[in-house]
């Protein structure tokens, strides 16, 4: 096991958002910045911007990883960058008054189409389909969830619908 290897999450963690230098076995160097660390292996996952906003992403695996260098801090419009590299491109950030009213609407929607639906939950912010299903915001298909396949597929079909209709 190497030095880096050895290195616990919080130190790993303060490489985040900033643009390093690794030195791995075989002399093999490699430049980026850091996008995360995993805490099992210790690889580090290396983002490099190329041209026409195409991002190249590394991994360099934790046993290779001889020395990190920082050569440059991120500065906020960095980090924002970076955070956007793996996030979804519809995933965007709901006011609570958003989310309210988009669990009222979907609520309401499948309430008129005959659908059984109650609210559960601390802050009644996860809606529950037939007592099988449950849908976390922000109320989408993919937020859906149920141990029974086909409620759960014709479910989600129907708030996809719905959906496509809104916009």
């Amino acid at each position: 096991m190497n030095d880096w290897q050895r290195k616990s999450p919080l130190d790993w963690e303060t490489y985040v958002n900033k643009m390093v230098k690794v030195a791995a076995i075989e002399k093999y160097e490699y430049e980026g910045w850091v996008l995360t660390v995993d805490p099992v292996s210790a690889s580090i996952v290396l983002a490099t911007f190329l041209e026409n906003e195409e991002v190249s992403i590394l991994v360099v695996l934790g046993h290779a990883v001889q020395e990190v260098e920082i050569l440059k801090e991120g500065d906020d419009e960095m980090k924002q960058r970076l955070s956007g590299i793996l996030a979804p491109e519809e995933s965007k950030a709901y006011s609570p008054e958003e989310l309210e009213k988009r669990k009222n609407d979907l609520k309401t929607w499948l309430e008129t189409n005959h659908i059984p639906v109650t609210e559960q939950g601390e802050a009644g912010r996860t809606l529950c389909v037939v007592g099988v299903l449950t849908i976390d915001p922000p109320y989408g298909p993919e937020e859906c969830s149920s141990s029974n396949e086909i409620i759960l597929s014709r479910v989600q079909g129907l708030i996809q619908g719905y959906l496509e209709k809104q916009q």
